[in-house]
């Protein structure tokens, strides 16, 4: 008898807290574009009971996305999707932000809607940065081609240009896309009997957050940390138990939107607490 299958793309931290909580009962398809983590954190869990497949993935391949889809259908039904995969901008420059983190999620959300069994779920990881997206930065006809073009024209849109945006305009600018690209895909991911939802992470204590901590943009991201309502940094913990709301039977009225999970952070700079120069 085949178990359901739960997707985790991206094994860092936050992927690793959804794949602990998640996975129990069923069988976990672990993907990540470096296997020797992906192995490590597979045998980890087979240590603690759960039943394991991983695959190498790149998420800014459709022909590489379209095989881990084929791969978890094979397994059996496909009831939960979570898309962790991401790069930050003190890990990558601006292109390589632009294909994983932008085209990467959609391309998870086109080839993921072909195989998401009736009943089933999805939550992809965004950013509370895509919060901060000033609503003049972009048109609605940009807006509206983020949110619509394929997924394989993305990356030639005029105004993703990667040397312009650099990449602290092209990590906050991806994960804005990120909300809009959920929200259009509820609706194809409905017609199968699936939800799909984002959530958008705070300041989160895994290695790219303090990775990011230690980098140039360091003493703001502390200083919102300072100014929001909890006063703490999130833990991946935190962001395992919000997708497990999204991914189960009590949010199932719930599609197409995104979680803000910062610990008050967008608040405090929305009520003029905090400055945007922060």
């Amino acid at each position: 008898m085949q178990s359901n299958v739960v997707v985790v793309i991206g094994v860092g931290g936050m992927g690793q807290a959804i794949a602990r909580r998640q996975g129990a009962g069923g069988t976990l398809l672990l993907a990540d574009f470096d296997e020797s983590v992906l192995d490590g954190v597979a045998e980890e869990l087979r240590g603690h009971g759960h039943r394991v497949h991983t695959r190498p993935v790149d998420v800014s391949s459709r022909t590489s996305v379209a095989a881990l889809a084929d791969a978890a259908a094979a397994l059996g039904p496909v009831t939960q999707v979570v898309h962790t995969a991401g790069l930050s901008p003190a890990q990558a420059p601006a292109a390589a932000i632009l294909a994983v983190d932008l085209l990467g999620t959609a391309l998870v959300l086109e080839e993921f809607a072909r195989v998401v069994a009736p009943g089933g779920a999805g939550v992809v990881i965004a950013s509370m940065a895509g919060h901060m997206v000033a609503p003049s930065v972009l048109t609605a006809e940009q807006e509206r081609a983020l949110a619509h073009a394929p997924a394989d024209d993305l990356l030639a849109l005029p105004f993703l240009d990667a040397d312009t945006l650099g990449p602290q305009g092209a990590y906050p600018l991806s994960k804005y896309a990120n909300r809009l690209r959920v929200r259009a895909a509820a609706t194809g991911w409905g017609e199968r009997g699936a939800r799909v939802n984002s959530i958008s992470p705070g300041v989160i204590s895994t290695p790219m957050g303090r990775q990011e901590l230690d980098g140039e943009s360091g003493r703001h991201m502390r200083a919102m940390v300072e100014a929001s309502g909890t006063g703490r940094l999130g833990t991946a913990d935190d962001i395992a138990a919000a997708a497990a709301f999204l991914l189960g039977p009590d949010a199932t009225f719930v599609t197409g939107t995104d979680l803000l999970v910062d610990g008050g952070v967008v608040a405090a700079l929305r009520s003029g607490r905090l400055g945007r120069g922060a």
